[in-house]
């Protein structure tokens, strides 16, 4: 049998996406070195992986040894706390990947289980359980999204040819991630570049290309409200967000469709504050959002540090060209040490292309 706690953060990641505001969490239960009880985290309101896991075990709960990729809750939310049916269950030892950091737990439900005398251990493959669960954990200490920047782009560091077209840069097992990328965010974000120049639909579609009947939000940064009526970014069923400024003509405009909603936000530097697009989104409860371009929106994000992760598609491709389609717009670093820098770099092979993802920090000077 393989490891439990591998079995239980594999379960977490197949529900990435589905959980919000919660984090994925697995949890598996063993006796006498097999699995009686599987569980994951279900949509808001439903149980929680420990509690699923418990109730598939039934009876055979008692005495069984419970892994869980996250510290159990010790208090009523949505559902009532995870911690007292475990001990109810007669579970008598937890294994827990990683301490909650949500203020209203953080210790409290290992201390729990404890007092009730049920042995607990902590840390077993805990990065890797970070890792599922950092957008949940960025939120719930920050009350902000976790912020993904996406792109793709040729070996000589281009996004668009010089004439603009940029379908396909990176192959379609690229694209595929990217569709399974977009299924593990709350949101999806472009610049109005993006959708006068791509007309995008920005929704998650399988590989017959037809959209999944769950969507993240559609977000379109649409300073002074440009985005065309007709655009496909706003066609239902699915939702969309058109993030807009006080200065925009949102007044006298077509009626939009009944799943696009118009938010006015503060201006910053003739665009719309992203802060306050951020701020704004937290508290819609959305916990991660991934940016998927144009270079004037990535720029604007990096220059301002909103950005938590990086993944970036390098396709063999050589394009040329006097005109600069890079991945960001603006003046750029004026020497290689102002640049940004990632860390925790991981090179991945995805059909022809490699993706290159890591966190972005900056060198103490």
């Amino acid at each position: 049998m393989n490891s439990p706690m591998h079995r239980a953060l594999q379960l977490a990641r197949q529900v990435i996406g589905n959980t919000r505001p919660n984090p994925p969490v697995g949890a598996v239960i063993v006796r006498d070195g097999q699995i009686i009880g599987e569980g994951v985290t279900q949509p808001r309101g439903g149980p929680h992986a420990e509690v699923v896991a418990i109730r598939e075990a039934r009876d055979l709960a008692k005495n069984a040894t419970l892994f869980t990729t996250l510290e159990p809750c010790s208090y009523h939310g949505y559902t009532g706390p995870c911690v007292p049916i475990i001990v109810q269950s007669g579970i008598s030892e937890v294994h827990i990947a990683a301490v909650d950091p949500n203020p209203r737990v953080h210790g409290s439900g290992i201390a729990a289980l404890k007092s009730a005398g049920v042995r607990v251990l902590v840390g077993e493959e805990k990065e890797q359980a970070l890792a599922i669960m950092e957008p949940h954990f960025k939120w719930i200490t920050t009350g902000l999204p976790f912020v993904t920047a996406k792109y793709a782009m040729t070996m000589d560091g281009k996004t668009a040819t010089a004439t603009g077209h940029s379908q396909w840069i990176s192959g379609i097992e690229s694209r595929e991630r990217t569709h399974g990328m977009r299924s593990g965010s709350d949101a999806v974000m472009v610049g109005i570049g993006t959708v006068l120049q791509d007309d995008p639909q920005l929704t998650v579609r399988d590989r017959d290309d037809r959209p999944l009947k769950t969507q993240p939000l559609r977000i379109v940064v649409d300073t002074y409200h440009r985005t065309p009526d007709d655009a496909r970014i706003l066609k239902p069923p699915f939702p969309t967000l058109l993030a807009v400024t006080r200065n925009a003509q949102v007044s006298g405009q077509r009626a939009i469709q009944p799943t696009t909603q118009i938010v006015e936000f503060p201006i910053a530097d003739d665009r719309v504050d992203l802060k306050a697009l951020l701020k704004y989104l937290g508290d819609q409860e959305i916990t991660s959002v991934l940016v998927e371009g144009g270079g004037k929106l990535l720029a604007s994000f990096f220059h301002q540090n909103l950005v938590d992760k990086v993944a970036v598609f390098l396709a063999p491709i050589l394009l040329g060209g006097d005109v600069p389609h890079t991945p960001w717009d603006g003046k750029g670093a004026h020497r290689t040490d102002d640049g940004l820098r990632l860390t925790d770099v991981t090179v991945e092979h995805i059909g022809s292309d490699i993706l290159l993802t890591g966190y972005p920090y900056k060198e103490s000077r």
